[in-house]
């Protein structure tokens, strides 16, 4: 059986990889890496289909280093173990060139797994490269990823997208045998979502489909062949950003029977959970923040228990936080805060820390004025005493407004008896 396009035409030097110049152009710090010989620990991340497996091999290839290859998928500490043996003994004789090894989905590797790299990591028995689609440091143990350059892969742009369907239109070998016009790219690349290999995917589908040896490539006939021939729920595509996008609104909205069902729906299409999870944290703060805190609570520790339990049992531990989210009094009131406190900063710059709320721990200071009429809270009767935190400048402004909810209508009361004239809603 032929190998997938994507394969096929696969690049083995840095000469025919195609985007990511700031890491492998001219000035790019992979490119001088190279050069010099001397290649550090990395971690590649990108979203998929961005080239992080195709650099890691031109790297080895380019550095002439032993290559050893696990996926986090499928590979436990037991191998791990086995291949950082193997190299060990390759290190001898390569003994100015350590080996490399690559460890696709690095993020999927658990605590215990990621800590069985780190003292080959150090003894320099291996050039570690990882690549994951996930935020390295969310995914990657400190100890680990503090070993490595961390070096980030952006999605291909329009140009990168149509350089590489035309060279896959006229150098592989069994695209080249057929006669491809390609008229229009644009439903091609919006389907691809800066995924090379979705793309080149797409493109080989849509030739081997048509009997006839010419094939002329429209938006039209894109669109037709694709709704055809693929899944509904593709987690790296347009259905990926609709179902989280729903499934977000159905808890804003406060619609439990929606929230689960958009759930499920990202579950069995093999969403990350840890992805699900990490938005509805976003969301506790964002959507009901004071209005519920203990929203935060337990979305934090929906996400702790679904990075250490994982599937199928964490479907539970989701479908418990999405309806406690989606069944809790709303608020975008700290959201907002920060939101408009952000665009004063913008607007006013670096305004002064008044004199009276000022560190002062020198002589000079407090000579200077620093900590001068600060008064102490905890020596005041209910521990609270009026005072001006804010600059002069911008002196009775208000970033937090309370929502219209039980937990903040009672915030509202408290900040009036305090605060006086100072907080009216």
């Amino acid at each position: 059986m032929n190998a997938p396009l994507a394969e096929r035409i696969r690049p083995t030097t840095l000469d025919g990889y195609m985007s990511q110049q700031h890491l492998v152009g001219p000035n790019g710090s992979l490119n001088s890496q190279l050069k010099t010989g001397m290649i550090p620990s990395i971690v590649l991340w990108g979203p998929p289909g961005t080239g992080k497996t195709t650099l890691a091999n031109i790297i080895a290839n380019q550095s002439g280093r032993p290559f050893y290859t696990l996926s986090a998928i499928d590979s436990g500490v037991a191998a791990v173990r086995e291949v950082i043996e193997k190299a060990k003994k390759s290190d001898n004789l390569f003994s100015t060139k350590n080996p490399i090894l690559f460890i696709d989905e690095i993020h999927r590797f658990s605590k215990s797994q990621q800590d069985s790299l780190l003292g080959a990591v150090e003894k320099g028995w291996i050039t570690l490269i990882g690549a994951t689609t996930e935020n390295p440091s969310f995914e990657v143990i400190p100890a680990l990823l503090s070993r490595c350059q961390v070096y980030v892969l952006e999605p291909f742009s329009k140009e990168d997208m149509e350089a590489l369907l035309n060279r896959a239109i006229h150098e592989d070998e069994i695209l080249s045998a057929r006669d491809i016009s390609l008229n229009e790219t644009e439903a091609l690349i919006r389907l691809s979502g800066g995924d090379a290999r979705k793309l080149l995917n797409i493109l080989e589908l849509i030739v081997l489909s048509e009997t006839d040896k010419k094939v002329i490539i429209t938006n039209k006939m894109v669109l037709q062949k694709v709704q055809q021939n693929t899944v509904l729920y593709d987690k790296t595509g347009d259905q990926h950003y609709d179902i989280i996008s729903a499934f977000i609104k159905s808890i804003r909205g406060s619609d439990p029977n929606a929230a689960v069902y958009w759930l499920a729906r990202m579950i069995e299409g093999g969403e990350d959970l840890k992805f699900i999870a990490r938005r509805m944290v976003i969301l506790s703060s964002e959507d009901i923040g004071m209005a519920n805190p203990n929203a935060l609570l337990l979305a934090n520790s929906t996400f702790q228990a679904v990075s250490t339990i994982g599937y199928p049992e964490a479907r539970i531990v989701l479908s418990q936080c999405a309806i406690y989210l989606a069944t809790s009094p709303k608020s975008n009131a700290s959201y907002k805060a920060i939101g408009e406190a952000q665009q004063l900063v913008r607007q006013t710059g670096d305004l002064s820390v008044p004199l009276s709320i000022r560190n002062a721990p020198t002589k000079l200071m407090k000579q200077l004025g620093y900590g001068k009429e600060y008064e102490y809270a905890h020596n005041y009767e209910g521990n609270f005493v009026p005072h001006e935190f804010l600059p002069k400048e911008i002196v009775g402004t208000s970033f937090y407004k309370p929502g219209n909810n039980a937990k903040e209508n009672n915030l509202k009361t408290y900040l009036k008896k305090l605060w006086k004239d100072k907080y009216q809603f």
